[in-house]
Parts: C-alpha cells; structure tokens; sequence
C-alpha cells in the first residue's frame, strides 16, 4: 500500500501560504505506508518539529490495479472515500524548500496521514460537488468544496498511473484548501464529509 498525495490543489490555499502554482500538471508526493494513521489512535506530535500543521483532505481509495488509465475510466478505479489529515511539519518544509531540497521527511513521517471511516462512492452522484471540513475541539477550522481542485480526482489519478501502478488499497490524498493550521497537545480533532463525521481523534 502505498499513498500518494496531491500538493497545491486548491488556489486559496497556495495564496495562503505565498506559493504560485505555474505548473500545468499535479504536484505529486509519497507518503509510506508508515505514515498512516487510522481506527481513532492518537496522533503524536514530533520532537523533531516545532510546529505540525493539520491539513484537511479529501481521500480516494484504489480498488483496482491499474497503469496508464484514461481519465474516462478512472472512476472505476476507485471505490471509496473519507476524510483525511496531512500532517506537514511546517518548520521543516519551509527549510528545506528555502535550500531548493526534497521535502519527503516533513511530510512522511510515522502517522502523519490520519484518515477516518471509508464510505462508498456510489453514495454521492458527483465526488467533484462534496464539501468536507475540519473541527478542532468543536469550532471548524477548515472547510472545503472539491469544486474548488485545481486537478479533479479522476485527472489526478490518470496523471499519476503514467508514472507508477496504482495498486488495490492504495490512498489517494486529494489536496487541502485554505484554513491550515498548527496543532497542538490535548486537542480534540473531527472531520466531517457532506456533514457525516468520519474522522475522530486526539493529539498527544
């Protein structure tokens, strides 16, 4: 299993944090399978940042094997969705991104990709019309529309099967819009998707 998750997909969010998109594909970056975070367990912050940033998403599981699938028929490629959190470990980002270097530990790191319950798809009649957001200890802090994806899902994953097999259980982190944020010990987060809460747990 792997994950694979979507930068700078969501234009108020790269304003947020002085960042242009100039590309006319996705930016693409991996998380291993280390990273997650599932079933309520806690999220730990790290000695090594001094600031974690929660980043809302929303998240596509893989249900097939696929390679060089056409946008046309990427919907049949997965089967599920939730809420998920990407957690950034901002200080270390900004330093890398300064010295032009890889920025893969500040974003890979042990449970820094929490998701919540998956729900199945055919539930919504159209996964780029949902609105997901986030709650810190009961007031949203965040709040998107995936109308709003620079890159729509099924895009995204035609682009990213150019480049590696996408494989059964496989997660797709769809991008995060404006709000993002630091967290911090003791605080209680719970993320929702068209008002249905899939996603409950606490820092530490």
């Amino acid at each position: 299993m792997k994950i694979i998750a979507v930068g700078m997909n969501y234009d108020q969010h790269n304003k947020e944090l002085g960042h242009t998109l100039e590309n006319k594909e996705p930016v693409i970056f991996l998380k291993p399978d280390s990273a997650l975070l599932k079933d309520g367990k806690p999220f730990f912050i790290p000695e090594f940042s001094k600031r974690v940033d929660y980043e809302t998403e929303l998240v596509v599981r893989i249900c097939r094997l696929g390679k060089n699938i056409a946008p046309r028929f990427a919907h049949r490629y997965y089967d599920a969705l939730t809420v998920g959190i990407d957690f950034t470990a901002r200080d270390l980002q900004s330093g890398y991104r300064a010295e032009g270097l890889p920025w893969d530990l500040s974003k890979g790191f042990d449970n820094s990709a929490a998701v919540g319950s998956f729900v199945p798809v055919d539930r919504f009649a159209d996964i780029q019309q949902l609105q997901f957001s986030l709650e810190i200890d009961g007031k949203e802090v965040q709040h998107g529309n995936t109308a709003d994806m620079l890159f729509r899902i099924d895009d995204i994953i035609a682009y990213v099967s150019q480049f590696m097999t996408l494989k059964i259980g496989d997660l797709l982190f769809t991008g995060t819009p404006v709000g993002v944020g630091p967290v911090s010990i003791g605080q209680h987060l719970q993320g929702y998707l068209e008002g249905e809460k899939l996603l409950d747990f606490y820092v530490r």
